[in-house]
């Protein structure tokens, strides 16, 4: 935050106060914005070439998804995810999302799950790149994607909800030596096999790929917590 250029432009197809939202939420994981800070709607907006109004109101969306906090006459800190926070949420994600692949993989039809081949393949172009934000946007459109082929919105609603929740912050900078590259490398390589399974229509077999998948998030955080504590090694998937 050293000067006052914007750090992207706005497109005209998208609502500003997306957009931003978006951009915050690619600033948490990267470290940009962190933990325990308190940032101001006006200097953010500066940071971003808009009006304050639409950087306060993405920061009440980011609030309502647990990932900011509202300090009265101050602005908005940043909320950490604990460990705790981590498991609460894998736990749940894994009573919706194990089950719901074995569904798809019994129903879907060869057409709906090559529809999610593009996303699983660009998550393994950005893992191998060792870029996280855009790994976690196609983990994201390949997740809610598969779950959308269960015919339940509000299902795919609630793990949408769950994902922004536990979405860790800084994790970008503990990713860029080759062990968290390796870590993306392993999630990616999930999606493909997972999708191979399903349509191979092995129901038993993508529900539990995709139990072993949802533990990589645990991985996820034990290269953050290496990274943040030295000398303090962390656990592994599972």
């Amino acid at each position: 935050m050293s000067d006052s250029r914007p750090r992207r432009s706005v497109s005209p197809h998208q609502p500003v106060r997306e957009q931003v939202a978006d951009a915050l939420r690619a600033a948490l994981t990267a470290g940009e914005l962190r933990p325990g800070r308190i940032y101001s709607a006006p200097a953010l907006a500066a940071e971003y070439g808009v009006s304050a109004t639409p950087v306060r109101e993405a920061m009440l969306d980011l609030a309502r998804e647990g990932l900011v906090e509202t300090v009265r006459n101050k602005g908005f800190r940043v909320a950490e995810t604990t460990e705790r926070d981590l498991a609460d949420f894998t736990e749940i994600r894994a009573l919706i999302e194990v089950p719901t692949a074995g569904r798809v993989a019994r129903a879907a039809t060869a057409g709906q799950l090559a529809e999610l081949r593009p996303a699983a393949d660009e998550a393994m172009a950005a893992a191998r790149a060792g870029d996280l934000v855009s790994y976690l946007d196609a983990d994201h459109r390949f997740h809610l994607g598969l779950l959308s082929l269960a015919g339940n919105p509000r299902l795919v609603e609630a793990v949408g909800d769950l994902r922004r929740r536990s979405r860790l912050h800084g994790l970008a900078g503990a990713l860029t030596g080759a062990g968290g590259t390796r870590v993306l490398v392993e999630s990616a390589r999930e999606h493909i096999e997972l999708l191979d399974l399903m349509l191979a229509g092995d129901a038993d077999g993508a529900e539990r790929r995709m139990r072993h998948h949802l533990t990589q998030a645990r991985a996820l955080w034990a290269v953050r917590r290496r990274e943040r504590v030295p000398g303090r090694g962390g656990s592994g998937p599972g």
